[in-house]
């Protein structure tokens, strides 16, 4: 394991937000070649919903899929569905798809 990823573990285990993103997103690179660069791509946005910067992965998830697919994952766990539901009527088809889900499950429960 490289050293850059040992410091972000380790910062991301005792939540030191910035310093984990500082150290993971220069290594981080979507849909590189290098699976390395593209799994560090995939936890700076995950690090960064654990950091609560919601608004710079939703700035990220206008030209980067993943980024949108963490921030409507996450607004969908987080039960945040009149988020989600206006992420749908803007035309994002991930959030129109987890916002059926949250409808087909509250029908088959209710």
């Amino acid at each position: 394991m490289d050293d850059w990823m040992i410091v972000g573990r380790d910062a991301e285990e005792r939540g030191d937000w910035d310093l984990a993103i500082s150290t993971v997103e220069p290594h981080a690179e979507c849909y590189s070649a290098e699976h390395e660069r593209h799994d560090a791509h995939l936890w700076h946005m995950d690090l960064l919903v654990k950091a609560g910067r919601l608004d710079e992965l939703a700035a990220r998830g206008i030209g980067d899929v993943h980024a949108r697919r963490r921030l409507n994952r996450y607004l969908y766990e987080a039960g945040k569905h009149e988020q989600l539901a206006r992420r749908a009527e803007a035309g994002d088809e991930g959030a129109r798809v987890l916002l059926g889900r949250l409808v087909h499950g509250q029908v088959g429960n209710g």
